[in-house]
């Protein structure tokens, strides 16, 4: 029995008890949850239902639990329930109804943990979106683990996700970058206000290669060269590395197109009609105090020219009309003072900001060799970029490592810990457990041991407290994935994958599936079979959330 069937049980039960007092039914949730209780000792399961339903219904929360627990006991599955402070139901199954998992998780395969609540909801979620001016770096690394695994959350709980890349290829930066290209093509010192790294001068050698003749050209007209090849380039390498770090984003949105389609003018015109446009020292302001900002914000410069936060109003109202609901943005620590502006400006349009606009701030990441943090990229000059990160500890790891702390803490990746072969790397204990119970797969094959039919599995013979106490941690992975998509968190899956393998480790040490020597294989066998590989398909599912993969073999 799952959790979401208990909990469907302890709703039945609660319908029976209102009928039989004369209580309406209406007064009882659409949904109820069942949790695991803190000390195993208080049992498999608790419910809240009747301290939920006390004062709506005018009967004290312990007779409630009375009657339910009355009730519950008669449940098929239930082996017993007890009533725990001021009306706190505690449930135990019996051996048959908790084993039953093992078969469901098995059979649903790489749907386990699979759901709909977030079905309906429409959501752009955009991160990393460095600048087309130098490799990413390891705090955009960050955001490309992280906003990929969210976006499989979400997902997997039945959200219709658009993922989104913003390339700024508009506006000083570019410039600057076309600047520092030029000079180095011509072996000259790179500008002040420039880039710097042996990147900037692979690029432009790169554009010389198709461009020869580069130089021949006035400064003016090889800037504009360099910079539309340049950006062109950087664009490539960057969706490149992504793509080896297994990230592939659904759109990849110019800024530049904003201005050639004119999108600008486009969204000042709906602040304009929605009344909060002002004009003052020959610009264009939006007044977003109105609506908490710490200053009024300029649109359009007394030159003409637009700001960059034009483009995030005329970037939003894209997105918006393109459909999304719930626009999710990723920025890094030094955009914290962006959300203010940004939800005032989401309100300038006439939407809810905590409806429609939700921004993430993530913290900074070091990588760490021999206890010092690594300050800079051979290549890039002055970051520590993805391929750095990949090269010191690889793919796998690097998303592990990126995705299992909360982004809103700081982390030093220590790259002798996360290459370390032994049970204090967390992405080698969780992958270890993919290995071993793949391990014990072909070795059952080898001995004639298979899960066999339907009649084979005999659940109430997984009785053992090991056994029951993996269940329970096999029983846990639904919720603990739409948790992680509806907080936004996708840190509460590798915790929980690594709390998992430690279950799997005990029962393995305590519960042998495979036969010894000559034994006979026995329907025991056969069914810790099944919740080995039960225990495989949900190190899997999980894993492949995070984008990290469930070897058969390390």
């Amino acid at each position: 029995m799952t959790p979401a069937e208990l909990a469907e049980v302890v709703l039945s039960a609660a319908h029976a008890v209102f009928t039989d007092r004369g209580l309406d039914p209406a007064a009882l949730p659409a949904r109820t949850a069942v949790e695991r209780p803190r000390n195993p000792e208080h049992g498999d399961y608790a419910s809240t239902l009747a301290l939920q339903l006390s004062k709506k219904v005018g009967v004290p929360p312990r007779e409630l639990a009375a009657a339910l627990a009355e009730q519950l006991g008669r449940a098929a599955g239930v082996k017993s329930v007890e009533i725990a402070g001021p009306g706190f139901l505690n449930i135990r199954l019996d051996a048959a109804a908790a084993g039953q998992l093992a078969r469901v998780i098995v059979e649903a395969g790489p749907e386990y943990g699979r759901s709909d609540r977030l079905a309906g909801l429409k959501i752009n979620l955009e991160f990393v979106s460095a600048n087309p001016t130098g490799p990413v770096h390891i705090g955009g690394v960050r955001w490309a683990a992280v906003g990929d695994a969210l976006g499989r959350l979400l997902r997997a709980t039945g959200a219709e996700v658009g993922t989104e890349y913003y390339f700024n290829d508009a506006g000083s930066q570019i410039d600057r970058f076309a600047r520092s290209l030029l000079a180095a093509a011509k072996g000259e010192p790179a500008p002040e206000d420039g880039y710097a790294g042996a990147y900037i001068n692979e690029i432009a050698e790169a554009v010389q290669r198709v461009r020869p003749d580069l130089l021949e050209l006035d400064d003016a007209a090889a800037q504009e060269v360099f910079r539309v090849e340049g950006v062109a380039l950087m664009f490539s390498e960057i969706k490149s590395s992504l793509r080896g770090f297994g990230v592939e984003f659904d759109t990849y949105f110019n800024e530049k197109d904003l201005h050639d389609r004119g999108e600008l003018d486009h969204a000042l015109n709906r602040l304009r009609e929605q009344g909060h446009l002002f004009e003052a020292d020959g610009a264009t302001w939006l007044r977003t105090t109105d609506f908490g900002d710490d200053k009024d914000r300029v649109l359009r410069k007394s030159n003409g020219e637009w700001t960059y936060f034009a483009a995030d109003c005329a970037y939003y109202l894209d997105k918006r009309e393109r459909g999304f609901e719930r626009v999710v943005i990723m920025l890094g620590a030094d955009h914290h003072g962006y959300i203010g502006r940004m939800k005032a400006m989401a309100a300038c349009f006439g939407d809810d900001p905590e409806r429609n606009l939700e921004i993430l701030i993530g913290q900074l990441v070091n990588l760490v060799r021999d206890g010092v943090p690594v300050r800079m990229s051979k290549r890039a000059g002055t970051v520590v970029t993805l391929e750095d990160l990949v090269e010191a500890i690889g793919v796998d790891a690097s998303r592990y490592a990126l995705a299992r702390y909360s982004s809103d803490s700081p982390i030093d990746i220590d790259v002798e810990l996360w290459t370390r072969a032994t049970r204090d790397n967390p992405v080698y204990y969780v992958q270890y457990v993919a290995a071993r119970t793949a391990s014990v797969g072909r070795n059952a094959a080898e001995v004639g041991l298979t899960r066999g039919d339907a009649d084979s599995f005999r659940p109430e013979l997984l009785d053992h407290e090991k056994e029951n106490e993996l269940l329970k941690a096999l029983a846990e992975f639904p919720a603990v994935v739409a948790a992680a998509a509806e907080l936004r968190e996708p840190h509460r899956v590798a915790r929980y994958l690594e709390e998992l393998a430690g279950a799997y480790h005990r029962f393995y040490d305590n519960c042998r599936i495979l036969p010894r020597g000559e034994e006979e294989v026995t329907d025991l066998h056969r069914t810790r079979l099944w919740l080995n590989d039960a225990t495989r398909t949900v190190i899997a599912n999980g894993l492949r959330l995070l984008g990290v993969s469930a070897p058969e073999r390390m």
